[in-house]
């Protein structure tokens, strides 16, 4: 019996979060071996020349003069330092947590789309971003015994991709999404490249490694095509909140690959998180903006550079 375009939608967007969560677990795993600018570096090696590509192969890349758009080079500066910033908190925090806290950006791009671009948001909106926000809080553990410096970091990562998602909206139709991709992927390459030395310098890495990381690239590069398919699949309102399974499989990899135990803040917070995400998608549809709803579920949920 086939599946109905909402059932396929689901399915692929559940594939492709799983895609990113593996993507984040080699990372974290291969990080172990060596410091973050050399696996940005490596990574970044790999994911930029699949995605160029793509881009090469689609004519993306036909007028590189458009890279120089100024929308277009904000963007890959917020990519870069919210891939520096997610890297260092997912090499010293359970990736749980990390997967957490970053179920709060569809909740930040909502309130700086109303503060910046004066988006009308409603009272039940701005309760559930508050509400989201006192969730990371209780992950984070600000003043508490169980409070870690690198929390920060993925606070951080979170800002910076609300900051790239907003110029993201701005960035003209004209110009292509995988030029975008290709730019921002070579820049976090070529970062990457410059802070080996700072972090601790080059370390020769084992065959079986580098291999990892080049399967890392190619599972992010599967995560971005099944989440187009799902959105072309499926209604944005149905497929939407199946982009929180990616926390179901960051806890199932901390705990098999990693042996990380969630304990009860996290639970709790990533429960509040995950409600009041799922309130203010249903209260996009009931108000009909499925614009930052789509947008908040997008390729641009994660970090292009990963």
């Amino acid at each position: 019996m086939p599946l109905s375009p909402n059932l396929q939608a689901a399915l692929f967007m559940t594939v492709s979060m799983a895609g990113f969560t593996l993507n984040d677990a080699i990372a974290k795993y291969v990080a172990e071996s060596i410091n973050m600018g050399q696996v940005m570096f490596l990574r970044g090696i790999f994911a930029t020349t699949f995605i160029a590509a793509l881009a090469w192969h689609q004519g993306a890349l036909a007028d590189f003069s458009m890279a120089r758009d100024p929308r277009v080079l904000i963007r890959a500066a917020c990519e870069v330092l919210g891939t520096v910033a997610f890297l260092i908190a997912l090499a010293n925090l359970p990736i749980a947590n990390v997967s957490a806290v970053f179920q709060a950006l569809p909740l930040g791009v909502t309130m700086g789309a109303a503060l910046i671009y004066g988006e009308a948001v409603g009272w039940r909106r701005w309760l559930s971003i508050l509400v989201g926000f006192a969730g990371v809080a209780i992950i984070v553990r600000p003043g508490l015994d169980g409070f870690s410096v690198y929390s920060l970091m993925a606070l951080a990562c979170v800002a910076a991709c609300v900051v790239r998602d907003l110029a993201t909206r701005r960035i003209p139709q004209r110009i292509p999404t995988l030029l975008v991709s290709t730019v921002t992927a070579a820049a976090v390459t070529v970062v990457g490249g410059f802070l080996i030395v700072p972090m601790g310098g080059w370390k020769p890495l084992p065959v079986f490694e580098v291999m990892l990381l080049a399967a890392a690239a190619g599972v992010l590069l599967i995560g971005y095509q099944f989440i187009i398919h799902a959105l072309r699949a499926g209604d944005i309102s149905f497929v939407a909140p199946f982009r929180y399974t990616s926390l179901l499989f960051s806890i199932a990899l901390g705990m098999l690959v990693f042996g990380d135990i969630p304990d009860l803040p996290m639970i709790i917070g990533s429960v509040i998180i995950v409600g009041s995400g799922l309130y203010m998608l249903h209260r996009e549809r009931v108000v009909g903006r499925s614009r930052a709803a789509s947008e908040s579920v997008g390729p641009g949920m994660t970090v292009d550079g990963l």
